[in-house]
């Protein structure tokens, strides 16, 4: 389908998010994961997930097939409790090894669904047992972790992504409607011409731009002509219906394997509680949101401007090209508006203490990425510390230990970074000091600096990445170890 198409298409109609159902986790012993054959173990599970083909209809017109979950893309809600045992069944209807990574949660390497880390794979035609302790509390996710490289038909380029919950049990409940809302990119292709960056309209300091820039031609990349809100291009599916006065609760997530996204709702503002399901601590409103993928965003929308709005991508191209879902007042019957917000600029500190604070740490580590235009055949290369994957113990951390890692993006592309296993504090972006605002992924402004705090306390080992596929598979990524 064309561009023009869609835009067509997305003035024809309304869209909702997709229905998702809800899997409660109940208690159960914990037990080291199993390898099981294609049968099911004796014991039941808690949850069961099945890997296998879909197909998600974006529009009436445009079904694509893809690899989802259970059915459908997203896959379905996962509710768990913080601290209780719980069994997850994965049965692999596919043809090639798969993964499944629990991002966001602190959970074993062996069980946290990736290769590096010496996750076994569920294998073709077969099933795992996962089992764990979910914790921390927050909104969390779950996707496949496997490579991709020059196959885009694999790994996160596939619909196998879904939002998982944490409850502590002691949610306030202070709001009348919950939504979760996935952002996606669908079908993508490479090419070797600039592609769509949202970061580049985020003007800042640029502390780590070379003084000579590298002219090389860049190699290919990876881009996308159609996005998605959930499994619904905007224009195609039933509205978010709300009512004047409701307090909304937002779960954000950019699940795209391409992209960092702005988005925003004209007319109401973000208040944002938690980011990668950790509470912030300083609650603002903001009226845009910025999220690398892999990041999330909880916020609470006060709705109180009657109409029917479109909540989509800050960039007209991208949310007439299906980023963007309708809000829609009760009783309001009228074309869905868009109006760009008077700040579009996304500042992380905002929700943290100022001035920083934090302790001083025991070690430093500075980490350089670079990137060397078709370094690898026809793709770029990526470097950290001059290397591409792997780093032979270069990244030693000892237990109980603090670590300020300094990151030094060397690069034109603003480069959403993930920790497994562990939460981060962020010190610094660009020399603007912060303290309090925990992460497991944060965007490194292109030509930019960030400086994050993290406390070595969960042994074993633990990969670092870039978390857009294709940075990833071709170098952008670290295996830290503990000593």
């Amino acid at each position: 389908m064309k561009r023009r198409e869609l835009i067509k298409l997305a003035g024809a109609a309304t869209l909702g998010s997709a229905a998702t159902s809800v899997l409660a986790a109940r208690a159960q012993n914990a037990a080291p994961m199993q390898m099981n054959g294609e049968e099911a173990p004796a014991s039941k599970a808690d949850v069961t997930l099945r890997i296998a083909p879909v197909t998600v209809a974006l529009t009436p017109n445009h079904i694509i097939s893809t690899i989802g979950y259970n059915g459908t893309s997203p896959g379905p809600v996962l509710r768990m409790r913080e601290g209780v045992p719980v069994t997850v069944d994965v049965f692999n209807d596919t043809d090639v090894p798969e993964y499944v990574h629990w991002h966001g949660l602190h959970v074993p390497a062996e069980v946290d669904g990736a290769e590096e880390e010496q996750t076994p794979a569920v294998p073709p035609h077969g099933s795992r047992r996962y089992q764990f302790t979910p914790r921390p509390a927050g909104t969390r996710w779950y996707h496949t972790h496997t490579m991709a490289m020059d196959d885009l038909h694999r790994s996160t380029y596939t619909g196998q992504f879904g939002f998982l919950m944490v409850d502590s049990g002691h949610d306030p409940g202070n709001y009348d409607q919950e939504i979760f809302l996935a952002l996606r990119d669908w079908e993508p292709f490479f090419t070797n011409q600039p592609m769509d960056t949202d970061e580049q309209g985020q003007f800042g300091p640029q502390p780590e731009r070379p003084s000579v820039l590298d002219t090389r031609p860049n190699g290919l990349e990876v881009d996308s002509l159609i996005f998605s809100i959930n499994d619904k291009v905007l224009g195609a599916g039933e509205p978010v219906r709300v009512r004047l006065g409701q307090r909304v609760l937002a779960h954000i997530l950019n699940a795209s394997a391409i992209e960092n996204r702005s988005i925003a709702l004209p007319g109401h503002k973000f208040h944002v509680l938690a980011m990668d399901g950790n509470p912030v601590p300083v609650p603002q409103s903001v009226e845009t949101l910025m999220l690398g993928p892999g990041e999330r965003v909880d916020a609470i929308i006060e709705m109180n401007q009657p109409g029917v709005w479109i909540l989509g991508g800050m960039q007209d191209m991208i949310r007439n090209s299906g980023l963007g879902v309708v809000i829609e007042y009760a009783n309001e019957h009228r074309q869905p508006q868009w109006l760009p917000p008077a700040n579009a600029l996304w500042d992380y500190t905002v929700f943290g203490r100022p001035g920083g604070g934090q302790p001083e740490p025991d070690h430093t580590i500075d980490m350089v990425f670079e990137k060397i235009p078709s370094g690898v055949g026809q793709f770029n290369a990526w470097l950290v510390n001059g290397k591409q994957y792997p780093h032979d113990r270069e990244f030693v951390l000892q237990q109980g230990a603090r670590y300020r890692l300094v990151f030094h993006n060397r690069t034109d592309d603003a480069h959403p970074l993930h920790m497994h296993r562990h939460n981060f504090e962020l010190v610094d972006v660009n020399g603007k000091k912060t303290s309090g605002i925990m992460k497991d992924t944060v965007i490194v402004p292109f030509y930019g600096r960030a400086t994050v705090d993290l406390v070595a306390n969960q042994p074993g080992l633990t990969l670092f990445h870039c978390h857009i596929q294709q940075h990833m598979d071709y170098g952008f990524k670290a295996l830290f170890r503990y000593a």
